[in-house]
């Protein structure tokens, strides 16, 4: 009697396959696989990890803010240092090219960072932007002039915005040349006065338009106009606090 055909241990193919030993030698299984074959492509994807670390700290810091967890003055160091950080890994152009926008990575890496994302856009910590919001997140009815308030920093809010106004006279017009200065005057108001005075919200208007543009852009001939006005207005109302 024949004997019946061996069963196969693996599903059969319609293909003759021998392993290579040879072949097989050559793998390592406790080889460390990389995800880079260069040092610039390290540096690149060192880079990405640190920006997705930022983002989801700088929403946690915010989160924290909102419940009231965290002091102002230390939020306020914190949430500073985290966006300096973020916008100092993207002046790298091979970072910038590849990370191409917040809402372009966010979608790439299934990032749900609300509190951060409005952060960024602002480009300031809460504390700056809104000082006349309690730390709960609703307006308070106490805001008023400080009355810590020396002569000095008085002055050197005076000073920033007649420099800020000084430079659009000279038709310094590119972002690297008015965010700084505009920053500069925000946080000095905020030194003298906590009042939502006339046209304060016109200053963080413009600090998110500038954030937005490149290093080297530049504001159109109507909106470096329109800027000029709005700060002449702002300017007013800030004086209208001292009085």
């Amino acid at each position: 009697m024949a004997a019946s055909p061996r069963q196969l241990p693996y599903a059969p193919t319609p293909y003759s396959y021998l392993p290579n030993s040879a072949l097989t030698a050559t793998i390592n299984l406790d080889e460390e696989v990389k995800l880079f074959a260069t040092a610039a492509e390290r540096d690149l994807y060192d880079s990405l990890a640190e920006i997705y670390s930022i983002i989801i700290t700088l929403d946690g810091l915010e989160k924290a803010y909102v419940r009231d967890s965290i002091p102002e003055s230390e939020y306020t160091e914190l949430c500073s240092r985290l966006l300096n950080q973020y916008k100092s890994i993207l002046r790298d152009e091979t970072v910038a090219r590849v990370f191409v926008d917040l809402e372009t990575f966010k979608k790439e890496w299934n990032m749900e960072c609300p509190r951060a994302t409005e952060r960024l856009r602002v480009n300031l910590p809460a504390t700056i932007a809104e000082p006349f919001t309690t730390h709960a997140g609703t307006s308070s009815n106490t805001s008023q002039t400080r009355s810590s308030a020396t002569g000095s920093q008085i002055l050197l809010a005076t000073e920033n915005f007649i420099t800020f106004l000084d430079a659009l006279r000279l038709n310094m017009l590119s972002k690297d040349s008015l965010h700084p200065l505009l920053s500069e005057v925000i946080q000095s108001v905020n030194q003298v006065t906590t009042v939502d005075f006339e046209s304060r919200g016109k200053i963080i208007s413009w600090l998110i338009r500038l954030n937005g543009m490149k290093a080297t852009e530049e504001l159109g001939e109507e909106e470096a106009r329109q800027l000029a006005f709005d700060m002449e207005g702002a300017y007013a109302g800030f004086k209208a606090t001292l009085n």
